[in-house]
């Protein structure tokens, strides 16, 4: 079998480099975090430093668990991004975009104090749900079931 890949999977490729430095942007603001609450290493939840209701404490906490939840789909989201972007380039950098913009909303929201806020991210799934479509409807374009 062999795949031709069209110059607009560029889209795709710039999509997913974006995502990285999304991902890198929230690893830095969870190790600024750690540094001005002291939280040291090995320790993952700063609860373990600064007890239950150290404000400080969550402000960290909620900055790790923002950089957590997103890594905990990353590695599907370029999946699904890479594999979708074979039939669909440019939906699927749209998609991509949109799904990045949406993780630095959650991680903004997260971020305030109130988790509740991080739900302001919500709408990147329309973005991941597309890329998982899309993903699918190659794997079934390459089996020719469609």
């Amino acid at each position: 079998m062999h795949i031709q890949l069209t110059p607009d999977y560029g889209y795709v490729i710039l999509a997913g480099a974006t995502s990285a430095f999304m991902v890198m942007w929230k690893a830095i603001k969870v190790g600024q975090a750690r540094k001005a609450h002291n939280i040291k290493y090995p320790v993952m939840y700063s609860t373990e430093n600064g007890g239950d209701n150290d404000q400080l404490s969550y402000d960290f906490a909620f900055k790790k668990r923002s950089h957590q939840n997103t890594l905990e789909v990353y590695p599907q989201f370029l999946f699904f991004l890479a594999t979708g972007g074979i039939s669909c380039p440019r939906f699927c950098a749209g998609a991509g975009l949109l799904w990045t913009i949406s993780r630095i909303v959650y991680a903004l929201g997260y971020s305030t104090g109130k988790p509740e806020k991080r739900m302001q991210g919500a709408f990147g799934y329309l973005g991941y749900f597309g890329l998982w479509g899309c993903s699918i409807y190659t794997g079934l374009k390459m089996t020719n079931l469609v």
